[in-house]
């Protein structure tokens, strides 16, 4: 595989910070936008970027706080961001959709693109799913898709339950049932919505693990959990990404 960082266009027309990691070879081959979590854009987000290219994708990763921290190193980049209340909902769109255009552009591309998050990145997913064109979001444990957060919480978000109308694609969603954003009762909601709206969603839930159980680099990962949930977006993807001849 290449992996490099590059720079892209997002929202705005913005120039930011990425990161590409992709098969060397020159065969067509879907796309996936990989949303960081709240800590930031950071080396485990890029380890998993390389999971996803070695499983042949090409695979981007915009770094969100571009542009408050041009450079920062993760911890203090995601520090920043927090203060200033968070990623702004129409930015984050407009920088998934600048990711989503140019993996479309490359000469590998077969077209379809796929976004997948966690944490923060989770509800983001959603959010870009139901304001983009995209084949495929997977959220994991994403906060606050379902519901408000307490008032205390460190960034301003709301829930997207007016936009599930909206979604473009199929969702895949995995979540700890030790969790508390999102919690089993927001999971259930959340899948009651996706339903009435006869939107194609599938869920997994895992007992013994909270958030961030995908975060090998944390006290809250769980590898048992995590590998199973691997096994689920790996043909996910399979489904989503792969056109005829691709």
């Amino acid at each position: 595989m290449t992996a490099r960082t590059i720079r892209i266009s997002g929202a705005g027309g913005d120039d930011i910070e990425a990161y590409y990691a992709g098969p060397a070879a020159d065969h067509r081959r879907g796309g996936i936008v990989l949303i960081h979590h709240m800590p930031g854009y950071d080396r485990w987000s890029k380890e998993v970027a390389r999971r996803f290219a070695a499983d042949g994708y090409d695979v981007l990763v915009p770094n969100l706080y571009s542009r408050e921290a041009p450079g920062a190193d993760p911890d203090d980049a995601a520090a920043i961001a927090r203060a200033n209340g968070g990623v702004p909902d129409e930015r984050l769109i407009g920088d998934v959709g600048g990711a989503a255009d140019h993996l479309r552009g490359m000469p590998t591309s077969n077209g379809r693109v796929a976004v997948i998050g966690h944490c923060s990145g989770g509800r983001q997913a959603v959010l870009a799913a139901c304001n983009l064109e995209l084949q495929g979001a997977v959220d994991c444990y994403g906060a606050f898709v379902i519901g408000t957060p307490p008032s205390d919480y460190p960034v301003r978000m709301t829930g997207l339950e007016d936009q599930l109308a909206n979604l473009s694609c199929p969702l895949l969603g995995l979540f700890g049932n030790d969790d508390r954003y999102p919690s089993p009762e927001d999971v259930d909601t959340l899948d009651k919505l996706l339903t009435g709206h006869g939107k194609e969603h599938e869920f997994h839930r895992y007992d013994g693990a909270g958030h961030a159980f995908f975060a090998t680099d944390r006290p809250a990962y769980r590898q048992e959990q995590a590998v199973d949930g691997y096994h689920h977006i790996a043909a996910f993807f399979a489904r989503c990404l792969q056109s005829e001849g691709s």
